[in-house]
């Protein structure tokens, strides 16, 4: 019978609940067990795809076209898990499948009420999990704080778990903050008791608890939790600040949380010390013989969350690599104002992520034009590369009034459009191109070199596509087009001759980077900003 573990966050949101819900999978991974995660969203909407990136931060992309909470990006970094739409669950979805079968009389008559009809459809969405992973490890994050009204029936169902699974094959896991008060130089207990307390109001005695703190924990401290909390001295894990998130497996498993958590099951697995992702990732984070600075040109850029990914996968270039990749963040509007010059003069490299509506756009264009002109190694990704080509056909092309049909409908010169399907569309929920397509690479490429490989598989979530009508003339004033999807001819990949680096991608690579496994594209535009760095006679 499957394990399951449920992961609750007290006191503030924000907490790392993803993190720490990762970072088990980790270490139970390293264990020898299989591992799934699973997040639960308490919000209404269906799905996070229509959300302000502000509001929700990044939508991550599955490989079968889930648009999903960012915390999914983690389960999949930290983990070998393979995610999909069931990994996922929000409170507009289990509603909506509810009333759905309401609609159709599937309950005979019955009253629907939230217990036992929403707390059932959660469950079985759950065990969903399991059955199509056929994971050993089933851990479930729910979101929110405990005492919001939006994640009571998640608590509840979960709280069922036990019921229905037998105490032996659930446990529970709750992230809280002790709080440091400086002006009194104490380390306050209150708000994990407070926020325990509610947790067993609802009817869950966590098992664990994950201490956020800025000090350390003493062991009078830890008694006191253990004692007021009802929670085993050393199932009071203190998890403090560290300088990357990478660290913190190996945090949990200095302090025996595979082992608690293994005994609780009673399960024996073989042993792991997590030596490789030590030295593979840890080190390298933490003690890079490099360091290079690259300008992030975004538009959602004082949202941290919004490009989550992305600046992950960058981490993980650096990691490969072994250098710092230092990320200069810059809004586009003010290189729309302001110029690129005064921006981009001092970095070795330029990404231009993906996102949405014309808001920045010409900064973004102009950003592109600076590192084309100056032979400054270049990614663009999904928009990124939809920008690239309307710089590349206004100013290498002469073609005047380029542009995108999602920013300008009547464009002189519309080099990115939609398909014709996509004109029927009206609905914008789940209606882009999203998930994983396959993208054949032309031969003896940029492409090629960094993948080493001629076909590949990468996400997408995005409307508009390169223009085909416009392919023959960019491709004689030199842009190549490296990368297609065999199906439809669709542009997933361009790129330039006698540049450093200059790479544009449709897709998104950043969803299927990893620390140890880092994205080719990210992996092979660090390694040419080092190169030039370095200069000739030092580059690999």
């Amino acid at each position: 019978m499957a394990k399951y573990i449920f992961v609750t966050g007290g006191v503030i949101s924000s907490l790392g609940k993803g993190i720490t819900s990762a970072s088990i999978g980790r270490i139970l991974e390293s264990r020898g067990l299989k591992v799934t995660l699973m997040k639960c969203d308490p919000y209404i909407n269906v799905d996070p795809g229509t959300m302000n990136p502000y509001q929700h931060g990044e939508v991550y992309v599955t490989d079968d076209g889930a648009e999903t909470d960012l915390d999914l990006g983690h389960y999949e970094r930290f983990t070998s898990a393979k995610l999909t739409k069931f990994n996922n669950v929000t409170t507009g979805i289990i509603y909506n499948a509810v009333i759905s079968r309401e609609r159709r009389g599937d309950y005979l008559g019955k009253t629907i009420q939230v217990i036992p009809h929403i707390t059932n459809e959660i469950k079985d969405r759950i065990k969903k999990v399991k059955d199509v992973s056929g994971a050993d490890i089933v851990i479930v994050e729910i979101g929110g704080t405990v005492g919001d009204i939006e994640s009571l029936p998640f608590l509840e169902a979960a709280r069922q778990f036990s019921h229905d699974m037998g105490k032996e094959n659930v446990l529970y896991v709750h992230v809280t903050l002790v709080p440091y008060i400086k002006c009194a130089e104490e380390i306050k207990t209150k708000p994990t008791q407070h926020s325990v307390g509610t947790l067993r109001e609802i009817g869950i005695q966590p098992d664990i608890l994950v201490c956020r703190t800025e000090k350390p924990l003493t062991t009078e401290l830890k008694e006191k939790i253990s004692l007021f909390c009802n929670v085993q001295k050393e199932a009071v894990i203190e998890a403090m600040d560290v300088q990357s998130i990478y660290q913190i497996p190996m945090v949990f498993k200095k302090q025996i949380l595979d082992e608690i958590i293994l005994s609780h099951f009673k399960l024996i697995c073989k042993f792991s010390d997590l030596e490789k992702w030590q030295a593979k990732v840890v080190e390298r984070v933490l003690n890079p013989k490099g360091k290079i600075r690259i300008a992030f040109v975004g538009k959602y850029i004082a949202l941290q969350d919004a490009y989550k990914s992305v600046y992950e996968s960058l981490t993980h270039a650096g990691i490969y690599n072994d250098a710092e990749v230092e990320i200069k963040k810059v809004d586009s509007e003010d290189i729309q104002k302001f110029g690129s010059e005064k921006f981009l003069n001092d970095v070795s490299g330029v990404l231009v992520p993906g996102g949405f509506g014309y808001r920045g756009i010409e900064g973004k264009i102009s950003a592109i034009r600076f590192a084309r002109e100056n032979n400054i190694p270049f990614l663009g990704l999904c928009l990124g590369m939809q920008c690239a080509v309307i710089e590349f056909a206004r100013n290498a092309c002469g073609l005047k009034g380029a542009n995108s049909t999602e920013f300008k409908p009547k464009a002189k010169n519309p080099v990115i459009s939609l398909l014709q399907e996509q004109y029927k569309v009206k609905d914008l929920g789940g209606t882009m191109r999203l998930g994983a397509y396959p993208c054949r690479i032309k031969n003896n490429s940029l492409a090629a070199k960094v993948y080493g490989k001629l076909l590949t598989f990468e996400r997408h979530r995005h409307r508009y596509e390169f223009n085909n009508r416009y392919r023959k003339l960019l491709e004689k004033k030199g842009l190549v087009f490296s990368g297609v999807y065999p199906k439809k001819g669709l542009v997933e990949i361009v790129e330039l001759k006698n540049h450093p680096f200059f790479v544009a991608a449709q897709f998104h690579p950043e969803f299927k980077s990893k620390p140890d496994n880092p994205h080719p594209l990210f992996r092979g535009f660090i390694s040419a900003v080092l190169d030039l760095q370095r200069g000739p006679s030092k580059a690999k």
